[in-house]
């Protein structure tokens, strides 16, 4: 079990092929890897479900492989458009996680130098359109983690400042908080070559933009989004997990955040999310041990107002109704009151 969705093993992985299994997205979320929050947001795990079915099967029409294999319906593995009602289950194909050891708080990445494939890349890509005010940048740069010229740019951003061309950056996926990597380290980390870290970069700016291309029309401005990878029995990439949601990425809609955002933007106001700062400066293995408190629960209008944000994004974006639901520039108005 993940912090929002749910595995089940049809056919575990060996060490030469891969294997099949069922994600089920949950209504559980969660923020700052603190893992599952204290609300579940109503519908949220089938819209989530939807909109990365719709995308995987984009990808499919443009020849880009993915673990997709189809949503699950009444036990059957369908397509979305074969789906009579909301679905919340995917069928994937499963690849090897082989985790790094961890050895006095340190993590030894050792074993992917011998690995040659089927396996999940340990690290997460993320793009970057432009710099929304809750971009993790503006706080590397304030602890003098990154520079401006790391960035190329001239001088020190602001805050909405659109990046072109796009940023990416680079995390770890396996350890127990998210950490940043310049690129030859994460190289070096997963076992990459050169050309393999260059083929990573060419197909995230282009799922980049498909998903920039396919979320305007729904007149959202794409902000940043994180994809993963594995390397299938051959060695070839493979995009898995989910592609093009409101927790994979960040839009706005005439300046209105819409994604798992609002959410942090709550947070960030309380106490809870004070402490957890601190205890990741102190500590960034066993750090939720040192916390001390547990996170608030969300108001309730607001926990509604961001279900029904998931349940319209996927209306609109697939053009079907799956869910009764005021159109999303509605919602919208109701989520600004909490976070504007």
């Amino acid at each position: 079990m993940g912090s929002v969705k749910d595995l089940e093993v049809v056919k575990a992985p060996s060490d030469r092929e891969p294997g099949e299994g069922r994600f089920r997205f949950s209504d559980r979320y969660s923020v700052f890897d603190w893992g599952k929050m204290p609300d579940d947001i109503a519908h949220k795990g089938a819209a989530i479900c939807i909109a990365t079915a719709y995308f995987f099967e984009r990808l499919a029409e443009e020849g880009i492989p993915s673990h997709y294999l189809g949503v699950v319906e009444d036990g059957r593995v369908v397509r979305l458009s074969e789906a009579r009602g909301p679905v919340r289950e995917l069928a994937c194909r499963l690849f090897r996680v082989v985790r790094p050891s961890r050895r006095n708080g340190e993590y030894d990445y050792g074993i992917f130098a011998g690995l040659s494939g089927n396996f999940l890349i340990p690290l997460e890509v993320i793009y970057r359109n432009s710099l929304p005010p809750g971009s993790s940048l503006f706080r590397r740069l304030a602890s003098g983690a990154l520079t401006h010229e790391d960035l190329g740019l001239a001088g020190p951003p602001e805050p909405g400042m659109r990046l072109d061309p796009p940023m990416l950056d680079v995390s770890t996926k396996l350890e127990e908080t998210d950490r940043y990597l310049s690129w030859e380290e994460a190289q070096r980390i997963a076992g990459l070559s050169e050309e393999e870290v260059a083929a990573l970069k060419e197909r995230t700016r282009f799922l980049d933009r498909l998903i920039t291309e396919e979320t305007r029309r729904l007149g959202l401005d794409h902000e940043d989004g994180k994809v993963e990878y594995a390397f299938d029995e051959g060695r070839r990439l493979v995009l898995v997990d989910a592609l093009g949601t409101l927790d994979e990425c960040r839009f706005t809609y005439r300046g209105i955040p819409v994604s798992k955002e609002v959410a942090r933007i709550f947070y960030r106001r309380t106490e809870w999310y004070r402490r957890v700062e601190e205890a990741k400066k102190e500590d960034r293995v066993h750090w939720k041990e040192r916390v001390g408190m547990e996170p608030p629960p969300l108001p309730r209008e607001f926990a509604q107002a961001i279900s029904e944000m998931y349940m319209a994004y996927a209306n609109e974006l697939t053009g079907r109704e799956w869910f009764k639901v005021r159109p999303l520039s509605e919602v919208l108005r109701v989520i600004r009151e909490f976070v504007g």
